[in-house]
């Protein structure tokens, strides 16, 4: 399986970007697949899943109502739209997946064998 994440930028706070993720390497029906951030000195946390077959969606709280996750199953692509970006929200982003025919998606960044390479979002203030 293969990551490659893309999308990240500097903005200034309240404003949007949109992140995506170009999955290959596997059919993606029976994995979950998602966003991970980590800021300076913190470790990397939970943001939002997706799972593939039946498109349920997790956000963490932080999040909710800003950040929206969805899928193309055609293009094999995830995408993570971000608006009202806030200072808070600087981070690496990285994209991620896992083989998780149940669909249960762990919220721990140690439990997901699949990473692209990190993308940087900046929200200036």
């Amino acid at each position: 399986v293969q990551l490659q994440a893309s999308g990240g930028g500097l903005v200034q706070a309240g404003g949007s970007l949109r992140l995506s993720c170009a999955a290959s390497g596997e059919t993606f029906d029976n994995y979950v697949m998602g966003w991970f951030r980590q800021a300076p000195g913190k470790e990397r946390e939970f943001v939002a899943h997706i799972v593939w077959s039946d498109g349920t969606i997790r956000y963490a709280d932080s999040v909710k109502g800003r950040f929206t996750i969805s899928r193309d199953n055609a293009k094999g692509t995830v995408y993570l739209q971000m608006n009202s970006l806030k200072p808070e929200d600087t981070a690496i982003y990285y994209c991620a997946a896992n083989f998780d025919p149940y669909g249960l998606g762990s919220l721990k960044w140690y439990d997901l064998d699949y990473w692209g390479q990190g993308t940087l979002v900046t929200v200036s203030s």
